[in-house]
């Protein structure tokens, strides 16, 4: 008898607890979009892309100096010399290969540095959003793979009218 009583308090607290719980959505990548500042980020990173490029342009003119000098004396060459040169053409050509294979990498992370400030920036309108409506979950959609969402729950907007970002009709 004491185990069925316990099993219904049990059971009525956690109906209680759940009926207290208030979840809601968020489209984080949506409102990114929206912000005026994503245009100052894309700026500053077409600007690191393109000093990659030049970095990677000195690299691969350096390596097509080498390689013409080579050609050009070889003849004169002693071989010790010849084994140097040959090294660092092909010293050249690895770290070439190599900082084309990273570039992308350093592109992903200037981006993930740039947007960060951003992404706290919803974080914190989001925060004070679901504290003043008393949501306990928020759920990003564009991560959850959720099936459903009741449009009343979607904080997207109230957000964006947070951060001051204006909302245009159709979303």
């Amino acid at each position: 008898m004491k185990k069925f009583i316990l099993s219904i308090i049990v059971l009525a607290v956690s109906f209680q607890l759940s009926a207290q719980s208030k979840t809601g959505t968020i489209d984080s990548e949506f409102i990114l979009s929206k912000m005026p500042e994503l245009t100052k980020v894309k700026t500053d990173l077409e600007a690191y892309n393109k000093k990659l490029e030049e970095q990677l342009k000195v690299k691969v003119d350096d390596y097509q100096a080498k390689v013409k000098d080579y050609q050009d004396n070889v003849t004169s060459f002693t071989e010790p010399m010849k084994k140097t040169k040959q090294e660092e053409i092909i010293n050249l050509e690895n770290e070439i290969a190599k900082f084309r294979q990273n570039g992308s990498q350093l592109v992903q992370i200037e981006q993930n540095k740039l947007l960060q400030p951003l992404y706290q920036k919803i974080g914190k309108a989001l925060e004070e959003v679901a504290k003043a409506e008393s949501y306990t979950q928020v759920f990003t959609i564009t991560t959850s793979g959720l099936a459903y969402v009741d449009p009343n729950f979607d904080l997207t907007k109230k957000v964006m009218t947070k951060l001051g970002i204006k909302i245009e009709e159709g979303k």
